[in-house]
């Protein structure tokens, strides 16, 4: 039989794989469960700038969705260090966050509190995507605060700055999000094309 893949799930929340858009198959795939948050019970507690509790070279992938965003810009490239550090030298991160152009033309309409789109929590406004989800806000969650902000340019630049050898990035306009797959080593534009077709979402 073979082994599972080990995937490092980071800044999870309650969900686990399973619950994502992106593909990975619970049949190749281990998933280790990583947050801030005890109250959310992951496998390992600690912050994205501080991964010291994983152990370097340790797992195959790494999936962060709408986390980064959360850091300060200072701090955007320390945390893009730790995931270079825990993956493994075939490894790869799958990142997904706010499309900051996509939700400034809606604020450039004077759009900024009008509902972009609708989620299983509520409406979502450009001023909830900007600066964090403001009921979750109010409700005294400030591990929601948005501190920083990404296009598609910026965000493949980063993870180029950070060391990542090849990275595929696509902006997902009518869902205000980007999504980015950076590979440890460098790969052929062929292969980040396939890899990008088998693990960002369809639409």
């Amino acid at each position: 039989m073979p082994r599972l893949k080990k995937i490092l799930h980071v800044g999870c929340g309650p969900n686990r794989l399973r619950h994502i858009k992106a593909r990975f198959n619970p049949h190749e795939w281990k998933e280790i469960r990583f947050d801030i948050d005890p109250a959310v019970e992951p496998d390992i507690i600690g912050t994205l700038t501080d991964m010291r509790k994983v152990g370097s070279g340790c797992v195959d992938a790494i999936f962060s969705s709408h986390n980064i965003e959360h850091l300060y810009p200072h701090e955007v490239p320390v945390a893009l260090a730790e995931f270079l550090r825990v993956l493994n030298d075939d490894g790869f991160a799958l990142i997904t966050c706010p499309d900051l152009q996509s939700v400034c033309r809606l604020i450039a309409e004077g759009r900024l509190t009008d509902p972009a789109y609708n989620s299983p929590v509520g409406p979502i406004t450009p001023l909830d995507i900007l600066y964090g989800h403001r009921p979750q806000l109010a409700a005294g969650n400030m591990y929601m605060a948005h501190h920083c902000g990404f296009t598609r340019k910026s965000l493949q630049t980063a993870l180029c700055s950070a060391g990542f050898k090849s990275v595929a990035a696509k902006a997902r306009p009518g869902a205000f999000d980007l999504w980015a797959l950076a590979s440890k080593k460098p790969r052929t534009e062929g292969r980040m094309r396939t890899l990008a077709l088998e693990y960002f979402p369809e639409a």
